[in-house]
């Protein structure tokens, strides 16, 4: 399943010209496509304010649009530059609650040319929902964003 969407994802970059709507729906089809993302999102650094501003999402609508750094396992990433697995969010002390229904989150970075810019941000309704491959595809999924974003110079 990840690697049939991996490609779908690609193809579809290969093809978008507009940034914001290539995000968009790079959230709404890994949403649809894997029964456990409840929420899928990509933050984006504002290095001068160290804050993450939430650029498209697929899901339920969040108040958390921007997040500092160090708040949450978002903000967490932002300084860490390391993915997050949380298997319970219950369990964590810095846990931002999105929605009451969220039980696992995984966040994983966005880098370009080696610096952390962003991340993608998944919350599911279901606890211990992410292993390895989930971190692996995710990775995969930045790294074809990541090359879009880079070709269409799109302005954080």
């Amino acid at each position: 399943m990840y690697e049939s969407l991996l490609k779908h994802i690609a193809k579809y970059l290969n093809q978008s010209q507009d940034p914001q709507t290539a995000l968009e729906w790079v959230c709404a089809e890994i949403q649809q496509k894997l029964p456990s993302y409840d929420w899928v999102g990509f933050y984006f650094h504002k290095i001068e304010k160290k804050e993450l501003h939430l650029k498209a999402f697929a899901g339920k609508p969040t108040d958390h649009i921007v997040i500092p750094f160090g708040k949450g396992i978002c903000g967490q990433v932002a300084l860490s530059n390391q993915k997050f697995v949380v298997d319970d969010v219950s369990e964590q002390d810095n846990y931002i609650a999105c929605s009451i229904d969220v039980k696992s989150e995984i966040v994983v970075p966005l880098f370009m040319e080696g610096k952390n810019v962003g991340q993608i941000d998944i919350d599911s309704n279901t606890t211990r929902a992410f292993d390895k491959n989930d971190e692996v595809f995710l990775a995969e999924v930045n790294q074809r964003v990541a090359t879009y974003l880079l070709r269409s110079k799109m302005n954080f």
